[in-house]
């Protein structure tokens, strides 16, 4: 059975970079009949918070990113700490206690002579006494794997055929001095007791899979069918790492982005595929294939989520946007008129209370001082008592035929004049509902 995961680290709120690997994996899973688990890196007990796991299943929730299973890293330390143990027993696994000052001028120093920056394992001539020493001076090292000098390869379902030395990569660190199991051991534990089957990430972690690779053959697991996707960048290409912070997913929700709109672009951004807006989740399953996403960075720009936002809203029947309507002040005897004629013309739902207030109050009259005298005999002319779908045109060729204008210029300044905007809704339906014309007189 087809098994993957989404592993976010509960040390903040998910990104518009966590999502793209969510989405890939929760797509694959859903495709292929399998099982979707969500499971929480928490091993780093000084760094995660309680917040941010409630975080990431709200926004996993509200987008319809439903979970098979939930697993927390720190309730599996024994699994990992037997995993350790088997590396040490087959001399896998190794201490090492430099500084990071002395890895620095390693590093230093083998890139001054033309090497590659790969640690040098010194720590593998250290005798017993010299370890104890160590420890005393020092306290606990750090646990290498010793990865086989050979090449590591495989077949990423995005970048094609790989192949890394792993001479020109270090020997990775699995635990940290204090203890703490990092990243790298835990998730080949996970992925081989779990049965992962395939796993999508960064880019950025093309060689750490390469590590991972020989951990998971040392310990008898399966190598999953790794595939990694593009990273995003800004619009423009610049680096979008810096701007995470302001692309939260709850940031997206509160600034009224809808999940259909974020989904539809996330799980096609990158491919070779058009972005469409798909408000059944079925649809996204069936057309989503790995192999049609490309390797080059990928331009995100949060601007692009709105158009898209606004052909979800205006797909919605009003018993879908009742609350929001109601919650606006909208009489119930004229909500299903007023959706009828804002629902072309919002971007959010947060727009929705403007248009109100503007048909309810009115709004700041907008006119150019060469039709102020126009707008004023126009007004004038404007007819009495309640306003009606006949309104608009009757009351428009009347001002045509005293002042002799025509086509925009006799429509977009009275436009202006009483919704305030050079854009909305057919005026015909929007006049029944403006509430103070001839009180503005």
């Amino acid at each position: 059975m087809t098994t993957t995961r989404f592993a976010p680290s509960p040390t903040g709120y998910i990104h518009i970079g966590n999502l793209r690997t969510a989405l890939m994996n929760y797509l694959i899973a859903r495709k292929a009949g399998g099982t979707f688990i969500l499971r929480i890196d928490d091993t780093d007990p000084e760094r995660s918070k309680e917040e941010y796991v409630d975080g990431i299943k709200q926004d996993l929730e509200w987008l319809g990113l439903h979970w098979d299973r939930i697993e927390r890293q720190s309730l599996r330390l024994d699994q990992y700490a037997d995993a350790a143990d088997k590396l040490r027993d087959m001399g896998r696994f190794y201490e090492a206690f430099e500084t990071p000052t002395e890895l620095d001028l390693k590093r230093k120093k083998q890139l001054n002579m033309g090497k590659p920056p790969v640690y040098d394992r010194a720590a593998l001539v250290l005798s017993d006494a010299e370890k104890d020493a160590l420890r005393t001076e020092r306290g606990a090292g750090v646990w290498r794997f010793k990865l086989d000098r050979e090449r590591i390869e495989w077949a990423d379902g995005i970048l094609g055929d790989i192949s890394i030395d792993a001479a020109s990569v270090s020997d990775p660190v699995l635990i940290r001095g204090d203890g703490q199991i990092l990243y790298t051991l835990a998730s080949v534990v996970d992925d081989t007791e779990m049965g992962v089957t395939n796993v999508v990430r960064g880019s950025d972690h093309v060689t750490n899979t390469a590590t991972q690779i020989q951990i998971i053959n040392a310990l008898g697991g399966t190598v999953p069918a790794f595939a990694h996707h593009s990273l995003l960048t800004g619009p423009q290409g610049e680096a979008l790492s810096k701007r995470l912070g302001t692309l939260a997913l709850r940031d997206l929700r509160e600034s009224g982005v809808q999940p259909a709109a974020l989904l539809s672009l996330m799980a096609r951004l990158g491919s070779s595929d058009p972005v469409e807006l798909h408000t059944d989740m079925a649809d996204l399953i069936e057309g989503f294939d790995i192999s049609r996403f490309g390797s080059a960075p990928t331009k995100f720009d949060a601007d692009d989520l709105y158009p898209l936002t606004a052909r979800y809203l205006a797909g919605l029947s009003l018993a879908d946007v009742a609350e929001e309507i109601s919650a606006a002040g909208v009489p119930d005897d004229m909500a299903a008129q007023f959706w009828d004629v804002t629902r072309e013309n919002i971007t959010t739902l947060k727009d929705i209370a403007p248009w109100w207030v503007m048909m309810r109050d009115g709004a700041e009259p907008q006119i150019d001082d060469e039709d102020r005298e126009f707008v004023a005999d126009a007004l004038a002319l404007l007819p009495d008592g309640a306003f009606d779908a006949t309104t608009w045109g009757t009351w428009t060729g009347a001002v045509k035929e005293k002042t002799g204008r025509k086509g925009r210029g006799l429509f977009m300044p009275l436009r202006k004049a009483l919704t305030g905007q050079s854009h909305g809704p057919d005026m015909s339906m929007l006049m029944p509902l403006l509430q103070t014309v001839k009180a503005r007189e």
